[in-house]
């Protein structure tokens, strides 16, 4: 064997290993994405194509027009055009006003395109549409968002070997809601699979239990409702909390 063949050959091997590690080291980045917590981190950022309005489709749509200003209750549902979705985006849709008392915006998300978001959007309720909504959905068409947040059901797999990528698992997002802040920092993740609808007054409880732990500084226990005590973080306050139930 001459020189360049063997230097050839040595290459191969190189490039051969080095796409094996690359592979191995992707799958296992989008493996942990699956098993993370976003509580107390900063929400992932993204940018993306929406429907606001409930009629108008735009191209950039961004949380963080929302830092400082308000808090941002974040769902994901799997499937436009389909059954146990339409049902909580309505369920959202009638309870907005008590968001909004809240300083809370409402967003959902799933991964059709925008156009599917509009489409159904204007077909009428009697016929399983979402027509009277009024807050925003985006499309989150490359998984991305649905993927970085963790709710996404599956994961991408690379092949060194043929240079491809495949997708295991459902290429929809489970039904994940989340609570960020005004500073952008996640408060409160649950994760439904795709059949168990959401009760949607147990996330305006949530809010309002994070409210009042930014207000005054106590914590919140089991079943806690506006009005109700809550406790402090000491020995004796939960004593006196519990001698009391």
């Amino acid at each position: 064997m001459n020189p360049v063949d063997e230097q050839n050959i040595i290459s191969r091997v190189i490039i051969k290993n080095l796409n094996s590690i690359r592979s191995s080291i992707l799958n296992l980045q989008t493996e942990k994405l699956k098993f993370m917590t976003l509580v107390g981190k900063k929400a992932p950022h993204f940018t993306s194509r929406a429907v606001i309005n409930g009629d108008e489709m735009i191209e950039d749509f961004s949380l963080d027009q929302y830092l400082g200003k308000k808090n941002v209750l974040f769902f994901f549902y799997p499937k436009d055009f389909t059954f146990v979705c339409p049902t909580e985006i309505h369920a959202f849709q009638e309870k907005i006003a008590e968001f909004e008392k809240r300083d809370t915006i409402v967003v959902g998300c799933s991964t059709d395109t925008e156009n599917s978001h509009l489409a159904w959007l204007n077909t009428p309720k009697d016929q399983g549409g979402i027509e009277g909504v009024t807050y925003t959905l985006v499309a989150d068409t490359a998984k991305t968002i649905s993927l970085n947040y963790g709710v996404l059901g599956g994961t991408y797999q690379f092949n060194a070997e043929t240079q491809t990528w495949s997708f295991a698992g459902i290429p929809l997002a489970y039904r994940g809601t989340f609570l960020i802040d005004k500073d952008g920092i996640v408060r409160h993740e649950s994760i439904n699979d795709l059949p168990l609808g959401r009760n949607i007054d147990e996330y305006i409880r949530i809010i309002d239990a994070q409210l009042h732990v930014e207000k005054f500084g106590e914590v919140c226990p089991a079943n806690w409702e506006e009005g109700e005590e809550a406790i402090t973080e000491s020995t004796e306050s939960v004593a006196n909390y519990l001698a009391k139930q």
